[in-house]
């Protein structure tokens, strides 16, 4: 390999201690020694150098350009030992799905061990094997820098945290990495359906010719694992009956252990990634789930991070500042679509009775990273084939398959959310509500829904919501459901009916979201006298004949939502207003018939959807909006999301609109790209019940991959629809789309594709000699 380079420049870091011999620390070492060949740096590693646990080891295309850039000799070494691949093969119930075009390189985690290795030797850095590294604090005295690549289970992590503020979330599934002596041709899943419940293999290749290897993982959930007798702490006999349960996938093969032992996957996150002059990196700082591959690739990425930011800051606290604020919220990325991922596998179960194509497309689109769109480029025969057997017509996205709600075809599966616009004077509707939701309708969507309208003045959120307590509001809703019917045929109309309940009488939100009214204010109701913040009015808590003057109050507003004209009507029982209050523990503290169990807690919630029911038209769908979790503690937990739905689902709801949270001030939500969408998924793969999906779905191409996946059967965007009006107009024409899930107004038609803009590319080349 070539020597060093010298740059100058950067933090003046000169001693350098680095604990944990991982390839994440031995390329820290190298980078910052090849940087600056003066540097004094050690790497402390307790095992000996070719002691590592696991096998295989794979890496991204972008973190290998990292790599080229950064050191060509590591990377034209690494590149001597990979195999390189590109398809993925999904084996369940004995039929294989096989997707191209993927692209992965694996190598060994010995082989990179040894080669990063071979790299510090020559670079001149001290390796330090079977030697268990000083207390980071006493070497943090002794040198410029201390890097804790020490894993997961961290000593420095740990001593360190208070300043590193960490959180080790243990999940629900036991795994195993093993080797099997041969080469898959491909990345494989293969799903076991046992008597003692759902067991997975991941296998890759990791070597190629004589040496030929596949790492081989086995998961499974706990309660599993239990049931089959693996719980025994007996390496040999594991890897024996992993060798038997897969024995097809293995082709008869033997598997073999490497001090492997049955464990369960953390989630590492750290508030805090450096204190003083000691930085953590790698699984000391964050891991992510295996099935997304991801470890080492992010460890090989914090070097590098780390190397150029000592190189660029002027001084230390600067270079691990700027470090931390670069890779925290890539790996905060990473983690999700890791999260999705492991949740996803953890659920297995729930997805087996799917379809067998559109199964391999719910596994290969699982933590949101792969879509329908880049699965399309990938592979489009695949593709077009989970297509087919979804139902798909020819050239026909997902999105624009119509959906069946009671006696209401929708065209396609877009629904423009519900969405305040706090615009109302006295209740009343008028020409911005008109301007508003007609453009909407004009858009393209297959449903529109108005904002929640509340079924009496003290039922309001602020004194700009809209109503329908009034005939004339009646009236003035009717003028709009004409105007979207005849405009622009095709479209439905929905209205949400709700009630503020303890969170009412506040400020336009523009002025103060939550924010009690200065002056006029109006007495609110609840299920208990509890407040929504400290600073928030106090509730009282209905009476028995308070709650029959509510409920006929929404009747009331459902045969003038009927007289209006609207398509559909949904119950909002989500977001914390008043029948959102009595379903969540934390807002419902009755002791009668109305609290205190979910049924007990459900009453009443039920009783207003069972009136409403009678009084609308019985050929016009009801769907119900839920909150599917609080988050916070204490708070609905999915088996209640889950027993909502099924309840709602026997009383006559024709769908769930499944969204998250604003139950309680002190929610601590886990934001996200539709972060709120496998609240959906669970419900309507668990119960049946068909779902609309919300939250944070900003693309077609999510759109799609939702509905493709059988996570949900209609997706509701609200923010997309502020942005562009036109939103499902502009997709369809995106995706080359002209068929009946959309229709382009006559008026509108010379704008149905993209205006043409001037060329951003140059000539191309007449001649290329090398």
């Amino acid at each position: 390999m070539a020597g060093a380079v010298t740059v100058p420049g950067g933090a003046q870091v000169r001693r350098i201690a680095v604990i944990g011999g991982g390839p994440g620390g031995l390329y820290a070492a190298a980078l910052l020694k090849r940087l600056d060949p003066a540097r004094e740096i050690t790497v402390f590693e307790r095992n000996a150098p070719d002691d590592t646990f696991g096998f295989g080891v794979v890496l991204s295309d972008e973190t290998l350009g990292g790599i080229e850039s950064a050191d060509p000799d590591v990377y034209a070494a690494m590149q001597a030992e990979f195999v390189r691949w590109d398809d993925i093969e999904i084996v369940h119930r004995g039929r294989r799905q096989r997707s191209g075009g993927h692209g992965f390189a694996a190598l060994g985690r010995r082989r990179l061990l040894a080669l990063l290795q071979r790299r510090c030797r020559d670079l001149g850095v001290r390796l330090r094997f079977g030697t268990e590294a000083p207390p980071a604090d006493r070497l943090a005295a002794a040198h410029d820098l201390v890097i804790a690549a020490d894993g997961v289970h961290s000593l420095t992590r740990r001593a360190g945290a208070e300043v590193f503020r960490p959180s080790l979330t243990p999940h629900r599934c036991r795994y195993i990495w093993l080797a099997a002596d041969f080469a898959f041709d491909a990345f494989r899943f293969e799903i076991a359906e046992t008597p003692y419940g759902v067991m997975q293999l991941h296998g890759y290749p990791y070597a190629a010719g004589d040496r030929a290897a596949s790492t081989v993982i086995v998961e499974m959930r706990e309660e599993v694992w239990r049931a089959a007798g693996l719980d025994v702490p007996d390496e040999a006999g594991a890897v024996e009956r992993c060798a038997k349960l897969f024995a097809d996938a293995l082709g008869g093969r033997p598997l073999r252990g490497n001090r492997s032992v049955w464990t369960t996957f953390h989630t590492v996150v750290n508030e805090r990634w450096w204190h003083g002059n000691t930085v953590l990196l790698g699984d000391a700082a964050h891991t992510a789930h295996f099935s997304i591959g991801s470890g080492t690739k992010l460890a090989v990425e914090d070097a590098l991070a780390l190397t150029a930011c000592l190189h660029e800051q002027s001084d230390l606290p600067s270079a691990l500042a700027a470090y931390q604020a670069e890779r925290q919220p890539v790996v905060a990325s990473t983690q999700r679509a890791a999260g999705a991922s492991l949740h996803w596998f953890e659920d297995l179960a729930r997805y087996t009775g799917q379809p067998p194509r559109q199964f391999a497309f719910n596994l290969l689109t699982r933590s949101r990273r792969v879509t329908h769109g880049n699965l399309r480029l990938r592979d489009a025969g695949f593709t077009a084939a989970v297509e087919r057997e979804f139902g798909c017509p020819p050239d026909t996205p997902p999105m624009f398959t119509p959906f069946r709600l009671r006696g209401l075809t929708l065209r396609n599966r877009v629904v423009c959310s519900p969405m305040d616009m706090y615009a109302a004077r006295d209740g009343l509707p008028g020409d911005f509500h008109l301007v508003h939701l007609g453009a909407r309708a004009l858009g393209g969507a297959g449903l529109v829904m108005t904002e929640m309208v509340c079924v009496s003045p003290e039922g309001r959120i602020t004194p700009g919501c809209t109503g329908l307590w009034t005939d004339e509001q009646g009236a003035a809703w009717a003028r709009i459901a004409d105007f979207v019917h005849r405009s622009a045929p095709g479209t439905a109309l929905g209205v949400q009916l709700g009630h503020s309940g303890r969170k009412g009488s506040t400020r336009l939100i523009w002025e103060g979201m939550d924010e009690p009214l200065p002056e006029g204010n109006w007495p609110l109701l609840a299920p208990s006298p509890l407040p929504y913040t400290p600073h928030s009015q106090t509730p009282a808590a209905l009476t028995v004949g308070q709650l029959a003057a509510v409920r006929e109050e929404f009747t009331a507003a459902a045969r003038r939502a009927a007289t209006a004209g609207f398509d559909l009507l949904e119950l909002h029982c989500a977001h914390g207003y008043l029948l959102s209050s009595f379903l969540s523990p934390l807002t419902n503290h009755r002791t009668d018939a109305y609290g205190g169990s979910l049924t007990g807690r459900l009453r009443f919630p039920l009783e207003v959807f069972d009136a409403v029911r009678a009084v609308w038209p019985e050929d016009r769908p009801m769907t119900v909006r839920v909150s599917a979790t609080d988050w916070a503690e204490g708070g609905t937990t999915g088996e209640d999301a889950e027993a909502c739905a099924r309840a709602f689902a026997a009383h006559g709801a024709d769908a769930v609109d499944v969204s998250t949270g604003q139950v309680v001030a002190e929610e601590r939500p886990e934001y996200g790209r539709s972060y709120q969408t496998p609240f959906a998924d669970r419900i309507r793969n668990e119960t049946g019940v068909p779902v609309i999906a919300v939250g944070a779905i900003s693309s077609w191409d999510d759109v799609n991959s939702l509905i493709l996946a059988g996570r949900a059967d209609l997706c509701a965007l609200g923010r997309p629809h502020l942005y562009d009006p036109h939103w499902t107009l502009h997709a369809a024409a995106e995706q080359g789309y002209t068929g009946e899930g959309v229709r382009w107004p006559e008026q509108y038609r010379a704008g149905s594709r993209r205006p043409v803009t001037g060329r951003t590319d140059g000539p191309r080349p007449r001649l290329s000699l090398r």
